[in-house]
């Protein structure tokens, strides 16, 4: 799938929708870290992972946004440190102006005023005034992949971003979550459209029946009780 169509898919989803959709789909979820956020709330962007690892040194986001194809989102592993910014103005124009669609990165940023003037989507953990003052030796892996703790992501992965955080999910299986994400947003509209016509969720989902099976069971679960309808949204 396209950058473009995938970008075009998501503008209706939402990450928790992404996130109901990989367990319904049974594929592990792969979330970044708490803490991480938009520059600007109500920013959101979905797309290839274009994969950096940063050094210390602006060059290799340079070499591999040459790599870069249209609605790309470059994803920078600064190894989440706090001492330093790794990205900022410049690196921000250049890559807009390198057909990207945006910037999640594993770390902190700066310009942050010429940033939110740029207007282009950008998620960090934060920022931080002073860049890096190292230069570490680069290594074979770093235009290549991207380390987010417990799992990497490389350009077979696709990247989703809004307010709620950032989730990466696997090129092969993208075109199974966003069917199954889609229909979980259908299913949650109905039910919101419901209660606001006065209906609660507590009677949609046939609240008491499930307490009072319950009580004679109580190994019954909500999840069997949903699922016994065709209503759990991991199925």
């Amino acid at each position: 799938m396209s950058s473009k169509l995938l970008a075009s898919t998501f503008s209706e989803l939402s990450t928790p929708l992404i996130a109901d959709a990989c367990l319904r789909a049974k594929i592990p979820l792969r979330v970044a870290p708490s803490g991480i956020r938009p520059l600007v709330q109500g920013m959101r962007v979905a797309g290839r992972v274009l994969p950096a690892r940063h050094r210390g040194s602006v060059d290799v986001f340079l070499e591999v946004m040459k790599k870069a194809l249209p609605g790309d989102v470059l994803v920078v592993d600064n190894e989440k440190r706090s001492d330093e910014s790794c990205i900022g103005d410049l690196t921000v124009l250049e890559a807009r102006e390198s057909g990207l669609a945006g910037l999640v990165v594993r770390g902190y940023h700066r310009d942050t005023s010429e940033l939110v003037q740029i207007g282009f989507p950008v998620f960090s953990y934060g920022s931080y005034p002073a860049g890096p003052r190292r230069l570490d030796q680069r290594l074979s892996q770093d235009l290549s992949s991207a380390q987010w703790d417990s799992f990497t992501v490389d350009h077979d992965d696709a990247v989703f971003a809004d307010d709620d955080g950032v989730l990466f999910v696997a090129s092969r299986t993208i075109e199974k979550v966003l069917e199954a994400a889609k229909s979980i947003w259908k299913v949650e509209r109905r039910q919101a459209d419901a209660i606001r016509a006065g209906k609660r969720l507590s009677e949609q989902l046939d609240f008491s029946s499930y307490l009072a099976k319950r009580d004679s069971d109580p190994s019954y679960t909500l999840r069997k009780h949903l699922r016994e309808r065709g209503a759990a949204v991991e199925e």
